[in-house]
């Protein structure tokens, strides 16, 4: 099978699958509960930002997160691959601006001082994790702030999720889980802090919690 148009099938999938089935459900089921570890680095991101600054919500969902971000002060934009999600969205907060674009397809430059990517770059294949960071670093101003998540799984959980993928002759990069029909990537940190050093990022900190493990990176000034 062609690893370029199985991509696209997946990608496509996740999409349909955002809009068709989560974008209805989402706040009833998870749009009123912060961990503990995304509660405490956010916080950590918010404080390092300019007072008042701008602030770009990647793969924003519903707005989970605005009003914590609209009650200090900060200016948002939000973006999103699902549509109903992002309708959704400004049901709830119709003052916000937002826009219908996948992470892969940012084409903002020097435009914000931090960007937040929650719970969205396990649906993100390697191939367009160093497209995704380099968009990121483009986003940013000088010495701009990003915190982003990696979902966390069992190395047992992705044995068997490889060797269901090559039984079905998926052709998966090991970390890869798609013989559900879906689509997830899991990285390890050792990968993911290389991603971040090759694209401008220098590692403020990183905690695991809640089956993510947490980044705080900051644009390095080249």
């Amino acid at each position: 099978m062609d690893r370029t148009q199985w991509r696209k099938e997946r990608r496509l999938w996740n999409e349909v699958q955002t809009d068709v089935m989560y974008a209805r459900q989402y706040d009833q089921h998870w749009g009123s509960y912060i961990s503990p570890s995304h509660r405490d680095m956010l916080e950590r991101f918010l404080d390092l930002c300019p007072q008042g600054g701008s602030l770009l919500d990647a793969a924003c969902g519903t707005g989970k997160y605005w009003p914590i971000l609209l009650t200090r002060g900060f200016s948002v934009h939000g973006t999103d691959h699902s549509q109903q999600m992002l309708l959704s969205a400004q049901a709830r907060f119709p003052e916000m601006t937002v826009e219908h674009v996948g992470l892969q397809e940012l084409s903002f430059v020097d435009t914000f001082d931090g960007i937040m990517c929650i719970d969205a770059m396990e649906m993100m294949f390697p191939e367009d994790w160093p497209v995704i960071l380099q968009h990121f670093s483009r986003a940013l101003h000088e010495h701009g702030l990003l915190y982003l998540t990696v979902a966390m799984i069992s190395k047992k959980a992705l044995d068997i999720a490889y060797q269901a993928g090559q039984r079905l002759e998926l052709p998966l990069i090991y970390g890869e889980f798609a013989h559900h029909g879906g689509y997830n990537y899991y990285p390890n940190d050792e990968q993911v802090r290389v991603w971040l050093a090759e694209t401008q990022f220098t590692l403020l900190d990183v905690m695991e919690g809640d089956t993510y493990r947490h980044y705080l990176t900051q644009k390095e000034n080249r």
